[in-house]
This record gives C-alpha cells, sequence and structure tokens, in this order.
C-alpha cells in the first residue's frame, strides 16, 4: 500500500526531511541527559511514518529503554540494530499494530530514515561515553595527585609526630611509678591512652604514605586469617554478633606481607562490627583461582550508599562519630591492598548490608 499520487510521495518525503533536521536539533542541543534526548528523538520519529498516529518508536540502548506508546500483544515492524563503537547494544524498531497492519504497510524509504536515525543515535551515544570516560580518567588522575601530595605531607606530619609522642609516653611511665593521689593517677592514664591511640594513628598514617617497610613471604592464609578472628573473638561476644568463615581451600598459600595483610583484616572487620546489629552475622569467605585469590567479608549493616562509595577510601574521609574514627582505616586498607598489585571493591548485601570484596595474586 504505497503512495499513489505524486502530491502523497512528497508529503511523505518532506516528513523525512523535517524529521531529520528536528532530530539532528535535538542532538545538536542535548545538555547531557541521555534518556531525555533519546525520548525527544523517538517522538520526532514518530512523526515521520505514514500512519503516525498508529505508529509506536521503540530504542533500546544499554540500560535505556523507550517507547513512544504503550506496546500492543502483536505488532509488525522495521528494525536496525544500534551499534555503539562497533558493537551490538541495542535496536531501533518502529511497530503498527497487527492485525490492523502488516508489513505492505512500511515505505522502503521508512526503513532508510531508520538506518539514519540509527547512525545518528550511534554518534550521539559515542560522544556520551567518550566524554564520561574522559571525566572517569580526569577524576582519577586529579585523586592519584592529591593522594600523592597527602602520602608526602603525612609521612613527614608521621615523623615529626613520633618523637614527641615518645617522650609523652615515656615521662608518663615515669610519673606513674611514683606515688600520686586519685585524682592525678586518673588523668596520668588519660593522658598515657591519649598518646598511645595518637600513636596509632601515627602508625596508620605511616602505612598510608608507605612508608612502613614490606616483608614479602610464601605464607599460609588460613593461619592467619583464624588468628585475626581469635583476637577479635571478645569482640564478637561483646557486641552479640556471630561470624561465618568459609575457607575453600585450607592450604591456600599466598606471597604478601603478614603484618599488612593482618591489618587489612582487622580494619575490615572493625569496621563490619561496628555497622553490624545485634543478633546478625558477618559471613567471610576465602577462596581462589590459578592466579588470584580472593577474601570477602559480607555484613548486615546498612550497607554503603552509592554516594559516598567512590570516597570510602579516601582519607580522613568517615562516617563515624567525632572522636569514634580517623578516617584512616580504610584508606590504609586501600593503600596496602594496591601496593599488594590487588584491588578491593563494594558492592550490595541484599537485603541489608555491604560486601568488602579484595582481590591479591597469590605470587607478586
Amino acid at each position: 500500500m504505497f503512495p499513489n499520487s505524486t502530491k502523497e510521495q512528497l508529503k511523505e518525503r518532506i516528513k523525512e526531511l523535517e524529521c531529520l533536521y528536528e532530530i539532528s536539533t535535538i542532538i545538536n542541543q542535548s545538555e547531557g541527559n541521555v534518556n531525555s534526548t533519546f525520548e525527544e528523538i523517538c517522538l520526532s520519529l514518530k512523526k515521520a511514518w505514514r500512519f503516525p498516529h498508529s505508529a509506536i518508536v521503540e530504542l533500546k540502548v544499554e540500560e535505556y529503554h523507550i517507547f513512544t506508546d504503550p506496546l500492543p500483544p502483536k505488532t509488525v515492524f522495521q528494525y536496525v540494530k544500534i551499534l555503539i563503537f562497533k558493537q551490538e547494544m541495542g535496536y531501533l524498531k518502529v511497530h503498527y499494530p497487527s492485525p490492523q497492519f502488516s508489513q505492505d504497510n512500511f515505505l522502503p524509504e521508512e526503513l532508510i530514515l531508520l538506518f539514519t536515525i540509527a547512525n545518528d543515535i550511534n554518534g550521539y551515544y559515542e560522544k556520551h561515553l567518550n566524554k564520561e570516560r574522559e571525566a572517569f580518567v580526569k577524576q582519577n588522575a586529579e585523586r592519584v595527585d592529591r593522594l600523592s601530595i597527602l602520602g608526602e605531607i603525612t609521612a613527614g606530619i608521621a615523623h615529626e609526630l613520633n618523637t614527641p609522642l615518645g617522650n609523652i609516653l615515656g615521662f608518663s611511665e615515669l610519673i606513674s611509678q611514683k606515688e600520686l593521689d586519685e585524682q592525678n593517677t586518673k588523668d596520668l592514664k588519660k593522658i598515657i591512652s591519649a598518646a598511645i591511640y595518637s600513636r596509632e594513628i601515627v602508625k596508620k598514617l605511616m602505612f598510608f604514605s608507605c612508608e612502613m617497610p614490606r616483608s614479602m613471604e610464601l605464607l599460609k592464609i588460613e593461619p592467619i586469617v583464624t588468628q585475626v578472628l581469635s583476637f577479635l573473638e571478645p569482640k564478637f561476644k561483646m557486641q552479640q554478633v556471630s561470624y561465618r568463615l568459609d575457607f575453600e581451600n585450607s592450604k591456600l598459600e599466598a606471597r604478601l606481607d603478614n603484618i599488612q595483610f593482618t591489618q587489612v583484616l582487622f580494619n575490615l572487620l572493625l569496621n563490619s562490627l561496628y555497622v553490624s546489629p545485634v543478633g546478625s552475622t558477618i559471613y567471610i569467605k576465602v577462596f581462589n583461582d590459578e592466579k588470584f585469590f580472593y577474601f570477602e567479608i559480607t555484613d548486615e549493616g546498612p550497607g554503603v550508599s552509592n554516594e559516598i562509595k567512590s570516597s570510602v577510601f579516601e582519607p580522613f574521609f568517615t562516617t563515624k562519630p567525632l572522636g569514634e574514627g580517623t578516617g584512616l582505616g580504610l584508606s590504609v586498607v586501600h593503600g596496602i591492598i594496591k601496593s599488594h598489585k590487588g584491588a578491593i571493591e563494594i558492592s550490595d548485601n541484599k537485603p541489608n548490608g555491604a560486601i568488602f570484596k579484595i582481590t591479591l595474586p597469590l605470587y607478586l
């Protein structure tokens, strides 16, 4: 059922040209909202078809899925693939409801138009992805630069603080050996406790700035994990939280620094304990393949929101109340894992909680 008269054919060609111009304008004026841009493209495309009131445009590109109208149970359609960087990532369809319409109601020129618009969508979406990648690379470069500068600063701070803290602790211990009244004894304990806490922060700063020497050895992993859990056993009982350890390979060995790996386990488990509700369980899973071993800690706490997932490994970032955390624990973990040529990632535990997954090479 093709247009009979020259006038009808001319009318269809004008509609197609108007569509091309309108979609070109939509893409050029797009402000970065991909979903909104795709919706406008589909609505414009709908008007170019011979029976626009019955046409339904469907666009699928990765997670974006647009319909101009509800899709009836049965349709006939014209179809082209969406190719992003030469890979099929979706499609563009124009439907008519069936059996009211058949394939004979489509014009050959409409399919050509569909291919042209699909190419425009390809170009637009590729530019969008390139911008996202450029922004991500720039953000990572800025972050590395900031961490590098911060590493140099914190190394200097750590060295400068070590000597006075040592003096405070040393002289406090000497004073504690003398006869003191009750109030002075309490005050002195507070001074010693504060100095020890400060010294722990200095240690974390030195870990973060990679000032602590590494001693890489081929070690059995299970004894390290079980020892850390045995040390934390009283903490688990006190907070009324249980744990379950799943070790797929009890003979697993890897080349790593014992002290630094222990530090990683302590920090991650303490973080999970801090957020775990009473009566919940922390799941610890260790498994491996030929090149890597994996360590997962799953808790049932409030989880880590998407807004802060990219910030939790930044130094001095913390969600804990003032005085309860330094914000260095996870940055130290991140630094140690990176120095071992590994990776750490956070995902959501369903229905509640977070999963911290460490990937480390078996042999550096």
